[in-house]
């Protein structure tokens, strides 16, 4: 099975969605991607009140508690046979007349996609670049992680696989922002640096984790690409993939997996997996 609507699971081919859905007709939809470990989803409710905090800012009145979406991954992880998967919740907000006319959206759909998990070994290095797209400002005072997607699409152009290779954002006043599906870290003198959420990026539920885990300072702020190209390590961060080292980015060479900050980050993101009894 591949989905979970409605308390009830669907093949691909089964699934519809109302063509009136306003998250079609205006891109108004959030939606949250994790992965399972033994089933079980790790920081399950940081990506739940990240999700909250987004339907709340536009009005969209979730039908559901958090434990019938834990409820509903598990129904789904048990129809493929225990096996863990890669998860994204979609939370559009329903169908309407057209026209910008609801001042609340009370019924919207609400969807569990699964598919398998497809992640590379922990430590496996990636290459990255400067992208050309510059980043776009969120549609809020915060970025929430929406429909609204056309700029990550565009900057995945510019790659030829996101597999081996991620695409660094800047702002357009020329700021670190972010990569493509990825918060972005570097470490000089073993100090760790990261973008403000003020300069417009995702506040990542991965990137929360290292500015809490206490192992290293880390300064916020605006920061040049000149700055991060003077690091000893980079590295990225995503639910789904987890701490990712970059080795390269365009000629200039890191530390890549071999970096202390790195490795004890790493180190560090598995010992809490394995506390929390899901690993």
């Amino acid at each position: 099975m591949d989905a979970w609507k409605d308390g009830r699971l669907y093949r691909a081919d089964e699934l519809m969605v109302s063509a009136y859905d306003h998250g079609f007709l205006y891109g108004l939809g959030f939606f949250e991607t994790f992965r399972t470990y033994n089933g079980k989803v790790f920081f399950f409710f940081s990506h739940w009140n990240r999700l909250c905090r987004a339907l709340s800012d536009f009005r969209i009145e979730l039908p559901y508690k958090e434990q019938d979406l834990i409820a509903a991954v598990a129904a789904l992880t048990e129809a493929n046979h225990g096996e863990d998967g890669y998860f994204r919740l979609n939370i559009s907000a329903g169908p309407h007349d057209i026209g910008l006319q609801p001042s609340y959206y009370k019924k919207p759909t609400v969807i569990l996609y699964r598919k398998a998990l497809q992640i590379a070994t922990r430590g496996t290095e990636k290459s990255a670049i400067w992208l050309e797209t510059v980043r776009n400002t969120p549609e809020s005072g915060m970025r929430h992680k929406s429909h609204h997607y056309a700029n990550n699409v565009q900057a995945r152009f510019e790659l030829e696989s996101l597999a081996s290779c991620e695409g660094f954002f800047l702002t357009v006043d020329g700021f670190v922002a972010e990569g493509i599906t990825s918060n972005i870290f570097w470490s000089t003198n073993g100090k760790l640096y990261t973008p403000s959420l003020q300069t417009g990026i995702l506040a990542g539920t991965t990137r929360e984790w290292v500015r809490n885990c206490s192992l290293f300072e880390v300064e916020e702020g605006f920061f040049t690409k000149d700055e991060l190209e003077k690091a000893d390590e980079v590295f990225i961060t995503n639910a789904v993939p987890e701490i990712i080292p970059i080795k390269q980015l365009g000629k200039i060479q890191f530390w890549g997996n071999a970096g202390p900050v790195y490795k004890a980050l790493h180190d560090s993101y598995k010992r809490c997996i394995q506390q929390e009894g899901i690993e």
